[in-house]
């Protein structure tokens, strides 16, 4: 983990939209979120740009449905398959493993936009899906996750950490420093037997995307989770900003106070997902937000933690995606998010 950036209330958001044209997306997104501007996955375009689907480009022994967005694992002979796969990891092909246009329009489209005009704004923010999420949701003719077969665990692990080392090369482009969030909703089902794989594991797959990222660029990276999780665990990835479910599952990141105490301190930050989304979308008004988010910044000042490193620490986001969602519902979001940041940043 390297120096801390100053935050302080920038926002950002996690990665799906319900909006299908690319162009407009990319434009609402970087009015109301100018400082840390995302790219969207367009879900309602496209099935290829479902969580799991948009990175399955050049990872082994996967069949897609190209009309439905499903993924299976394949009923191939693996031996070839890896070989062939392990060639490309191994040359550091990183065009092989490259995101096309068809499995992320968004991306192409925000790199346009901030090529052509260039903000003040000092990071731009991809994502990936992460590897347990991606082995946990791929499954055999026999119902068996991916998960379960170590080998194929480990190459899905590796597939993605390359696929996220491409996506960061390709949002250097927009001159500005890339965030990378490795989005991992399933480790919400950690510890039940929906998720079948150890603290240990779970620790070390993450360490390994972060540390070849971190070896071969100067990418942030954080860990997206929208629900309660070991966040001690996370925390001991080595990862750069942890983002949450700050609306509905804000006690559970102080379970752990002193691992959060030395998060923090050693340089880490908390991306708070305040805004609610989904069902609680619109149930909330600044003020109710406003009041949740300085009672957790208060909590993470009691720990001994100086106000001026929390509030530097703090980045603000939606509570998760947004891609099942409405245009309307998706807006106000996105405008009680950018309200929310400009009254902390008035403290």
């Amino acid at each position: 983990m390297g120096s801390r950036p100053d935050y302080y209330f920038k926002t950002t958001g996690i990665g799906s939209v319900p909006w299908i044209d690319t162009d407009s997306a990319c434009a609402r997104i970087l009015k109301r979120l100018p400082d840390m501007p995302f790219w969207p996955q367009l879900v309602n375009r496209n099935p290829l740009e479902y969580m799991i689907a948009q990175f399955t480009e050049g990872l082994p022994l996967i069949d897609i449905n190209k009309m439905t967005g499903a993924v299976t694992l394949s009923s191939d002979k693996r031996e070839k398959p890896l070989s062939q796969f392990y060639n490309h990891y191994h040359a550091d092909d990183l065009e092989y493993f490259s995101i096309g246009p068809d499995y992320a329009r968004g991306l192409y489209s925000m790199i346009k936009f901030e090529k052509e005009n260039p903000g003040t704004e000092e990071y731009v923010k991809g994502h990936i899906t992460g590897p347990i999420t991606f082995a946990a949701s791929i499954k055999d003719k026999d119902g068996r996750s991916a998960l379960l077969y170590p080998d194929l665990l480990e190459a899905y692990a590796e597939g993605l950490a390359i696929k996220a080392l491409w996506q960061v090369r390709a949002l250097e482009k927009t001159g500005k420093r890339s965030i990378i969030f490795i989005d991992e909703p399933s480790l919400s089902c950690f510890g039940s037997e929906l998720l079948p794989i150890g603290r240990h594991e779970v620790t070390g797959i993450l360490k390994e995307i972060i540390d070849y990222l971190r070896q071969r660029s100067e990418a942030i990276i954080g860990i997206h989770c929208c629900g309660n999780t070991d966040w001690s665990m996370i925390m001991d990835s080595g990862v750069d900003i942890i983002n949450f479910d700050a609306f509905l599952f804000q006690e559970s990141l102080f379970l752990y106070p002193d691992h959060l105490k030395h998060f923090i301190s050693k340089g880490g930050a908390i991306a708070w997902g305040i805004v609610p989304t989904g069902d609680s979308a619109g149930n909330a008004d600044i003020d109710e937000l406003y009041e949740r988010l300085v009672s957790g910044l208060n909590r993470l000042i009691d720990l001994g933690l100086t106000k001026e490193l929390v509030y530097a620490a703090s980045i603000l986001t939606p509570a998760c995606g947004m891609g099942m969602m409405t245009e309307k519902a998706t807006e106000d979001v996105l405008d009680l998010l950018s309200s929310l940041s400009k009254r902390m940043r008035e403290l």
